[in-house]
């Protein structure tokens, strides 16, 4: 998996593959979030729960992009693979939703904790990301990954504002 990236002076070289491999996890993850988020914005009761979950669903299309201009910055070709965890937990959010379905005073809170549980998967994937691209001075792909990171953090207070004001307190009809 040798690129002109990786090579004896690049530091912290053994984290090369280790960072590949996640950052196609990644490209996969982001890929099935989009299906996700288009059924959790579909069931959202609240139309600020609703617009929240358009506009990750607009940041994800952004977040795939980015990740293509990580995986040029590091001269590979951007090519994901299926993540086994995003799966799983898009899997759980099919399962609240059939769950709470007829139950629109609890539904959205169901949502959010299923949509803070692929955020918290995020955060820390890009996270590390972050750190292995620091570590081995890869800094234009730090610089994407730290924006991202960023956006993914921000979604997260979002959703718990929307919890908080909202979602936790009563249907808001």
């Amino acid at each position: 998996m040798a690129t002109s990236k990786q090579s004896q002076d690049m530091p912290n070289a053994h984290l090369h593959e280790l960072f590949v491999d996640e950052l196609r996890d990644m490209l996969g993850a982001e890929k099935q979030l989009l299906k996700g988020l288009k059924k959790l914005s579909a069931a959202a009761g609240s139309e600020k729960l609703r617009t929240a979950f358009e506009t990750h669903y607009t940041q994800t299309e952004g977040q795939i992009e980015r990740l293509k201009q990580v995986f040029q910055a590091v001269d590979l070709t951007a090519r994901g693979k299926k993540c086994k965890a995003m799966e799983g937990l898009l899997s759980e959010a099919d399962e609240i939703l059939e769950s709470f379905e007829g139950q629109p005073e609890v539904l959205d809170a169901a949502l959010i904790s299923a949509a803070q549980k692929v955020e918290h998967y995020e955060i820390a994937s890009y996270g590390c990301l972050v750190t292995y691209a620091k570590l081995m001075e890869h800094t234009e792909a730090e610089e994407l990954l730290a924006a991202t990171l960023a956006e993914e953090k921000e979604t997260d207070v979002l959703l718990t504002e929307i919890a908080m004001s909202e979602a936790n307190v009563g249907a808001t009809a």
